[in-house]
């Protein structure tokens, strides 16, 4: 067993029982149009989120741009995430960069009210698996909050580090975005029994089923943020094994994927565009990244057609 903290036990089973009943939902952050945080907005889109029963909620985490909030702003987003939420499900808030600054953000999440937060990759450097584990020591040290690491970049840990941070008390679980089913088995089988993990990979339902023959069931989806009745029905058609899990992916996640891969960053700026063609309150993304021109909104507008027709078709979620 994971030597686990009583408040950390908790969260991690609260944890495991969203993600056994619903995809885990990172929401898109909401600005105007001049580039500042529309905190009004985002508590719109978030409240029509929650409605639709996700396992847990991650604000300011990639898909919400977290490396363009200051910490004023990052407050802001994580508060109205527990507002909302209102205990009904779990608040696990980003944090990053190096240790000491990703303890200013854990903090201020921990003060906001947040459950737990996901350690995501430090800043720009590789390190060895030493570093890596010193790192979430550092920042266990700094935080009561339970953490949830996030190999993805230069972020990889060994099975043999993935000990040592199981038994950090207050480290509960590990988000994976490298997709290496090898690494990952090794991973799973080195794991306490009751620590948690899940499919981080880009557009996880496309691996979703890889993902699920090594142990790992559970996955964000970057779909619930723009669509959330097509990443519920991929859900449940999945849980079920049913056909029209193939048909999902053929027909809608392929293509998306496809249209995502033109055009670094289109990872969280397709994602925003495609909220704004529903109608979602979200506004642009932040410079680094841009928003998708004219062709590709067009491609991107019959893709979510075809995916709402094939969710409309497929069974609903018991």
């Amino acid at each position: 067993m994971a030597r686990f903290s009583t408040e950390s036990a908790d969260v991690a089973r609260r944890l495991r029982d969203g993600m056994a009943g619903g995809v885990l939902s990172f929401p898109l952050t909401s600005f105007r149009d001049d580039g500042g945080l529309d905190v009004e907005s985002y508590r719109a889109y978030l409240t029509a989120q929650l409605a639709t029963a996700p396992g847990a909620v991650f604000p300011a985490c990639g898909t919400g741009e977290f490396f363009s909030l200051d910490e004023d702003e990052y407050r802001a987003v994580v508060a109205a995430t527990v507002e909302i939420a209102d205990g009904r499900l779990p608040v696990v808030a980003g944090i990053g960069y190096g240790w000491a600054q990703a303890l200013r953000f854990a903090r201020i999440a921990e003060e906001a009210g947040a459950d737990a937060a996901l350690v995501m990759p430090h800043y720009l450097v590789a390190a060895p698996q030493d570093g890596l584990v010193e790192q979430l020591r550092r920042i266990a040290a700094g935080t009561s909050l339970p953490l949830i690491a996030y190999q993805r970049g230069q972020v990889a840990f060994s099975a043999e580090s993935l000990r040592r941070i199981a038994d950090i008390p207050t480290v509960i679980g590990l988000k994976d975005g490298h997709s290496d089913l090898d690494r990952l088995q090794r991973l799973t089988l080195a794991a306490p029994d009751d620590f948690l993990f899940f499919n981080g990979a880009s557009t996880a339902e496309i691996q979703a089923r890889a993902y699920a023959t090594v142990g790992v069931p559970a996955y964000s989806s970057a779909v619930h943020a723009f669509a959330p009745d097509i990443a519920n029905a991929f859900f449940t058609a999945l849980r079920d094994d049913d056909e029209r899990t193939t048909g999902l992916l053929r027909d809608f996640y392929v293509p998306l994927v496809e249209l995502r891969d033109r055009v670094p960053g289109y990872a969280v700026s397709l994602v925003k565009a495609a909220a704004r063609l529903r109608g979602l309150p979200v506004g642009p993304v932040r410079a680094p990244l841009t928003d998708p021109g004219p062709d590709d909104l067009a491609l991107l507008s019959k893709i979510l057609d075809a995916g709402q027709l094939l969710a409309e078709a497929a069974p609903r979620p018991v």
